[in-house]
């Protein structure tokens, strides 16, 4: 290790600066999407049973809710535009604009060049946890995902049922592409339910024990039209391990919420991002 300038405390002690001030982000209106959401009725559910994934559409203007039903479980999540799979949640973008975790008011945001939102979090069970003393929260979008090729590298291992294979399936057969075809469009993920954070001293990505309950949810405003995917981790509630059939596992249940058209009427899709792409030439 190399030896410490004289002025290593001074250096440490530096004040930060927020990277990406979000004040003058577009606000969603809250209160229109909670009217909206009062008068929605379910029209479809679908089930993301353990270890697998499910694929869902949800129009724009509607809602999607992901509950906990029978266990604690957590869910990666991946969201497209249904018209364009080219669209797609940019994980590291929101994490810029939110920070590490999600919660009510805040939106998964779409990768360049459209960086617009694709969905707003309306209703979160957990919102009551915080941030614990371990500098852990729920609902991150700092994992990437579970996936064979980490559990390959790490372990020599050969598992299927990881969350990128889980999503890689879902997306195939929802689009009736080949593996090969879907693999490319599946991408970093919102980590439902999950607990997270970095340790203090070595600055690693950790885990533990997911807080989540049967009932709880996380309640989404779509704000395109989406398709989404949604694995039930092989981690069960990721209190111990994961890529492996160790963990206790349960199902996840996603509603698809249909309300009044009339509520909306005021409400217009988000543009995509107004760059004009020109790049200084």
């Amino acid at each position: 290790m190399t030896q410490a300038p004289s002025d290593a405390e001074a250096r440490r002690a530096v004040l930060p600066v927020i990277c990406y001030p979000n004040e003058s982000l577009p606000q969603p209106d809250m209160a229109l999407y909670g009217r909206a959401l009062a008068t929605a009725a379910v029209t479809e559910t679908v089930i993301a049973e353990p270890r697998q994934a499910c694929s869902f559409s949800v129009p724009k203007g509607h809602f999607f809710r992901i509950t906990c039903t029978e266990g604690s479980q957590v869910g990666d999540l991946n969201l497209w535009n249904a018209n364009d799979l080219s669209e797609r949640f940019y994980s590291g973008k929101t994490r810029a604009l939110h920070g590490t975790h999600l919660s009510v008011g805040e939106r998964m945001w779409s990768n360049f060049p459209n960086l617009r939102p694709m969905a707003t979090i309306v209703e979160d069970t957990l919102e009551w946890y915080g941030i614990d003393a371990f500098g852990g929260s729920v609902h991150d979008v700092i994992g990437t995902r579970c996936d064979p090729y980490t559990g390959n590298l790490l372990q020599g291992s050969q598992y299927h049922h990881c969350c990128h294979s889980n999503l890689t399936r879902a997306l195939a057969q929802a689009m009736d592409l080949r593996l090969d075809q879907a693999e490319p469009h599946v991408h970093d993920v919102l980590n439902a339910f999950m607990c997270t954070g970095f340790t203090r001293d070595t600055g690693q990505y950790f885990m533990k024990a997911s807080p989540v309950r049967p009932g709880d949810h996380l309640t989404f405003f779509a704000e395109i039209d989406l398709l989404g995917a949604l694995s039930a981790c092989p981690g069960g509630d990721c209190g111990s391990e994961h890529s492996s059939d160790m963990a206790s596992c349960h199902p996840l249940k996603v509603d698809i919420l249909a309300p009044d058209p009339q509520m909306l009427e005021a409400w217009h899709e988000p543009a995509r991002n107004g760059y004009d792409g020109s790049h200084g030439l």
